[in-house]
């Protein structure tokens, strides 16, 4: 009897010991449209995001995760297929004749499919996908609705919040005030600026409130003890000078996995990460080898190598048609415009009829209102290179690129990015598209025209002052 006992033992040890294929955990990825980590356990002290924050402590934050694109279709296409966009041919922002992916490469639901996981697209959120190539049906989601899973199946389910996209409301349970929101210096410091801000924190409180419900959700259904739960921003916030532009504004996000046995609670992390890095996670923890052709890293293996660089590219955004390349180290940014004739703010409609701030910028500018940094935005060209010390310049506003004190830095973030448009296939750009798009005349309206716009921005956001 004895001996029965301990031979008992002995194979539920081997059963539950590394080597031996443990339950495949359900995964649940979380992404929030157009933000930057503007959540309280980034130290934001104007915002409260009690249910994110409470992830982050059960599990890691991610301080220096950066996306692919600072614009939601390319990044989202990257972050499906694992690789950056331009490698797949999915970096023009609102493609107009989409393909196929290259042969070789697949969407990580595919993969997930293929290992026996349920894929559930939106479930208890938004179903957005936006992505820049075409998918078969038998290679997409299997469902939409939460509860037609079956029950005998580890799962996979992919929610947007939508909210934090303009066009931005308010938060009627915890208003921000304008005074207490940080103005980055390239901007003036005007009401107008800071209700912008404001309302946007609030929209990400009422995302945090959406993110906690899901939560709720899985917890009732005692489902969080065995998924890992990921939550992620597409790109950064959809202001002036971050969505759309290869700035930390455009592309810093918030990361948060909790993943309960698997990651340490409190955890944070410090080292670069790029959110393609989320589909070689996910596969990873699906059981699933990771391809040859991934450029993701899985960042919770412990021996993972750490980045030493992130990339990043901007091409056309609507029918605004533009070209960036960046490369980001720890310490330095190097920006490569590929179109310098180009102005920053040349027209773009989405941003012209969605920006209460660029209205303010383009009329202070045209009245000389703007101090020096402020103007650099409004430049009706670029410089071909930027570069920045991120360590004393975090706001990015001082271009170093050209001086003797960074030469060498300069020379090397050259290398590196050369070398990476190398590997993906970077197409650079052609006279075709140097030449096409919405016309680059610039400034885009007149001072008249610019005032009568503001006159409405002000009125919706400050009646008050009308």
């Amino acid at each position: 009897m004895k001996r029965h006992y301990l031979l008992a033992i002995f194979i539920a040890l081997l059963l539950t010991g590394p080597g031996f294929a443990q339950e495949p955990p359900n995964i649940v990825l979380m992404m929030a449209e157009d933000m930057c980590p503007d959540l309280s356990c980034y130290g934001n002290t104007a915002v409260q995001t009690p249910h994110l924050d409470r992830l982050a402590e059960q599990g890691v934050r991610f301080d220096k995760a950066f996306t692919t694109s600072p614009v939601c279709s390319p990044s989202r296409s990257a972050i499906m297929c694992g690789v950056h966009q331009n490698s797949i041919g999915a970096h023009q922002h609102r493609t107009e004749k989409k393909m196929p992916l290259p042969d070789e490469v697949k969407t990580i639901v595919e993969h997930l499919r293929v290992a026996g996981y349920h894929t559930i697209l939106g479930g208890l959120g938004s179903g957005k996908t936006d992505l820049n190539f075409t998918i078969e049906k038998d290679q997409f989601f299997h469902s939409r609705k939460w509860d037609d899973r079956p029950k005998d199946k580890p799962f996979f389910m992919q929610l947007t919040f939508n909210n934090t996209h303009r066009k931005w409301g308010r938060d009627d349970q915890r208003p921000i005030d304008p005074a207490t929101v940080e103005v980055p210096p390239y901007y003036p410091d005007h009401p107008l600026v800071r209700r912008d801000i404001a309302n946007g924190l609030e929209e990400i409180q009422i995302m945090d409130r959406l993110a906690g419900a899901v939560i709720a959700r899985l917890e009732k259904e005692e489902l969080l003890e065995n998924t890992l739960v990921i939550f992620i921003g597409d790109h950064g916030r959809c202001q002036v000078r971050g969505k759309q532009f290869l700035y930390d504004s455009g592309l810093h996000v918030p990361l948060i996995m909790k993943w309960p046995g698997k990651i340490k609670a409190g955890s944070v992390r410090s080292d670069l990460v790029s959110s393609i890095d989320v589909s070689a996670v996910i596969l990873a923890a699906a059981g699933v080898k990771l391809p040859e052709y991934l450029h993701g890293r899985d960042i919770l293996n412990p021996e993972q190598s750490k980045r030493r660089y992130v990339f990043a590219a901007r091409d056309k955004m609507d029918d605004t048609h533009d070209a960036m390349r960046a490369v980001r180290s720890d310490t330095h940014k190097y920006i490569l415009n590929l179109m310098p004739e180009r102005a920053y703010c040349q027209f773009n409609k989405y941003k012209e009829n969605s920006y209460p701030v660029l209205a303010l910028l383009n009329v202070m500018n045209m009245k000389e209102e703007l101090n020096s940094v402020q103007s650099l935005f409004m430049a009706p060209a670029k410089p071909e290179v930027e570069l920045y010390d991120l360590r004393n310049d975090p706001f990015e506003i001082l271009n170093l690129a050209g001086t003797d004190e960074v030469a060498q830095i300069q020379a090397e973030l050259r290398a590196e990015l050369d070398r990476w448009r190398k590997q993906i296939g970077d197409q650079g750009v052609s006279e075709t598209f140097r030449a096409g798009g919405w016309p680059a005349d610039y400034p885009t309206r007149t001072l008249e025209q610019w005032q009568q716009l503001l006159s409405k921005w002000q009125l919706k956001l400050l009646p008050e002052q009308e």
